[in-house]
């Protein structure tokens, strides 16, 4: 159980965000588009939390995909719709302002 919620929540062994980048893995990040514009990681794209179940077809699913929001909570909700729609290495990177400076 608490693996699980680690794992949900991106705790655990480190993720070499970088190295997913050089190998061609892609940042979704789920905030609003007005947040979005206010400031994002550069060549992330924006799919907003409540419209990724429509545009899941946009996705390559033998890509890797590094999920970010504000905080890391609908991050974690996007990677756990990615990984129940069969996305299968989905990585929760939390805030993008975090994540920026890890890639």
């Amino acid at each position: 159980m608490i693996q699980a919620i680690k794992n949900l929540f991106g705790i655990g062994p480190k993720t070499d965000y970088k190295e997913l980048l050089k190998t061609g893995a892609v940042i979704i990040d789920v905030r609003t588009k007005g947040e979005y514009q206010n400031g994002h990681i550069k060549d992330s794209v924006n799919i907003p939390l409540d419209s990724l179940p429509a545009n899941l077809s946009k996705l390559k699913k033998d890509k890797a995909i590094i999920t970010c929001c504000a905080s890391g909570m609908r991050s974690a909700s996007a990677k756990s719709i990615l990984k129940s729609n069969g996305f299968t290495e989905v990585h929760n990177g939390g805030g993008w302002m975090s994540l920026q400076g890890k890639i």
